[in-house]
């Protein structure tokens, strides 16, 4: 192995990369990773001096905190590789400020800013060539922290890991979902860590979601713990509605993820001269838009599909079906608009390109 040292970060190459073994025309999402990860402690009150090594399997006690008390949270990233063969990350300044503050929303310590972008731009280049052009080849990047204090006592560790890994991933199609409307489950309530991107958020979904798919549907539309009146989430991404021309999408809140997807869709919707609506959507103004046929299409926005078209949804044992609009639609649309800026295809007059050098 052939060591680098930067300023900050200590770098220990593969011996040979597994990328020849690759293949990538059947991806499958998540379960492939690239030749190196990011890694760095918090120990003693102080992050430690962060490293890149190559991925593989790390020692961790059985009585690691996280393992007990679940402090974990996390974020998606991409990154994107043009015909020129630059790379790009989307945005990348909000997915650090939201994991330091899911991080300071379960107690754990914020990661320094210079750490985080010297190691994500390092493990990027190191790995650059598992990135594939072409319009939804990306490399999906997953930053997370970890508590590993050797410790089963209710109480916030004082000891932490951060860490980044990466997965080549291909276009995210899998069709239009159908839906099931909760009534019973949720999400998340106020006060909670609905907002924050915390591991226990999403273990806490699976068995409805799964209740969901043993009746026939993909994802749950959560809505809001309280009254169970109100329209939140779509599996685990923001989700917009839109009754005839105008896009309606629920606020953020202790309840609701910032989705970086859902801003920027909200964004070039307006770019784009659709009215834009954000504010309370209660599932009674859905069902009659359905019935009165003013509702014309449903989406979830999110980093893994970028936006995710609805055919149906069910709620009270009834099923509404919602007619396909195909490249007419908003969501085609606005999904194609935010592609090519990923991708360096068109014009980022808002600046959320952001270049790896």
């Amino acid at each position: 192995m052939s060591n680098i040292y930067t300023s900050n970060l200590h770098v220990e190459k593969a011996i040979s990369s597994k990328l020849k073994d690759v293949n990538f025309e059947n991806l499958a999402f998540g379960k492939t990773f690239t030749d190196h990860m990011f890694m760095c402690d918090f120990i003693d009150g102080e992050w430690q001096q962060p490293k890149i090594v190559p991925y593989g399997p790390m020692p961790m006690e059985p009585s690691a905190r996280v393992f007990h008390y679940g402090q974990a949270v996390f974020e998606g990233m991409k990154a994107y590789k043009d015909d020129n063969g630059d790379v790009f990350l989307f945005r990348p300044e909000e997915n650090f400020e939201r994991i330091n503050k899911s991080c300071s929303r379960l107690a754990m310590p914020e990661f320094p800013r210079e750490f985080f972008f010297e190691g994500l731009e390092t493990l990027i280049n190191l790995d650059k060539d598992w990135i594939q052009t072409g319009v939804g080849n990306s490399l999906y990047i997953r930053p997370f922290a970890i508590a590993i204090e050797p410790v089963i006592a209710a109480a916030p560790s004082q000891s932490y890991r951060f860490m980044v890994i990466c997965s080549p991933v291909s276009p995210y199609y899998k069709g239009k979902v159908r839906v099931l409307i909760a009534e019973h489950f949720s999400r998340s309530a106020d006060g909670g860590v609905g907002y924050a991107k915390a591991a226990g958020n999403y273990a806490a979904q699976f068995y409805p979601t799964k209740l969901a798919q043993d009746k026939g549907y993909q994802q749950v539309i959560w809505t809001d713990s309280n009254t169970h009146t109100l329209l939140e989430e779509a599996g685990t991404m923001n989700v917009f509605f839109r009754i005839n021309d105008t896009l309606i999408t629920a606020p953020t809140s202790d309840r609701i993820l910032d989705g970086v997807t859902r801003k920027s869709v909200i964004q070039l919707a307006k770019d784009s001269g659709i009215d834009v609506e954000v504010r309370p959507i209660k599932v009674h103004e859905i069902v009659e838009a359905s019935e009165n046929g003013s509702l014309k299409e449903i989406f979830g926005a999110g980093t893994a599909a970028v936006i995710s078209e609805i055919s149906a949804f069910e709620f009270r044992e009834k099923v509404h079906e919602i007619e396909d609009l195909g490249d007419q639609g908003f969501a085609a649309k606005l999904k194609k608009q935010m592609l090519h800026i990923q991708h360096n295809l068109s014009e980022d007059k808002h600046n959320w390109r952001y270049q790896i050098k």
